[in-house]
């Protein structure tokens, strides 16, 4: 049988990969970090191009939160590197994170590859947590580049999420209805739901809501 791909609440599995900064185990050796692990179809394109600037303009950010960067697509290690060099010799950016060079085992296994879409991979991100475990998937076609802010804002919330043991509502911190305020998980009883208007602002109790 065919594996599958792995969902969001199961641990990424273990893969060996060869990278422009060495043989990299995981999840182990980010074990203790978040980890965004991300594909892109092809080095010396113009949309990847944007991207990894964008990345890397965003790398001290994404260290501050705890977080390790990971890029992949299904290209020779020679020409990551290559690829790295002219990105730093014309827009003067140096990548600090590690790409893997993938033959198609690890992109099919995590299923970056989407046959509608050519034998390249896709514009995937694996967001996984300090256990291992993946929190989120996003998909963007090849013709789209990804939105980095985003991606930085599932982290932040992710983290208040599990510090907190609350959810975030909409666009958050910036929500329409309750700005940066989180949101109280729904109550499982009669006696806690009739409890609840009284302890916290709310809607009505199975919608209510506090500051951080």
């Amino acid at each position: 049988m065919e594996e599958r791909m792995p969902l969001i609440g199961e641990p990424l599995p273990q893969l060996e990969v060869k990278t422009t900064r060495g043989v990299k185990n995981l999840p182990g050796d980010y074990q203790g970090k978040w980890l965004v692990l991300f594909s892109h179809p092809a080095d010396f394109t113009p949309v990847c191009t944007t991207e990894f600037v964008a990345f890397q303009n965003r790398f001290d950010e994404f260290q501050s939160l705890n977080t390790e960067l990971m890029g992949l697509s299904i290209d020779q290690i020679f020409a990551h590197i290559k690829w790295e060099e002219w990105i730093r010799d014309n827009l003067d950016v140096e990548i600090q994170f590690p790409i893997i060079a993938d033959d198609g085992t690890v992109g099919r296994r995590l299923g970056m590859v989407h046959p509608g879409k050519g034998s390249n991979t896709v514009r995937a991100v694996f967001i996984i947590d300090p256990k291992g475990i993946i929190r989120a998937i996003l998909y963007y076609p090849q013709e789209m580049g990804r939105n980095f802010d985003e991606i930085l804002r599932m982290i932040k919330a992710l983290q208040v999420v599990d510090a907190e043991g609350v959810a975030t509502p909409a666009d958050w911190p910036n929500n329409e209805l309750i700005g940066d305020r989180v949101i109280i998980p729904p109550p499982q009883d009669v006696e806690t739901a009739a409890e609840r208007q009284g302890q916290y602002e709310c809607y009505d109790w199975w919608f209510c809501h506090r500051d951080l």
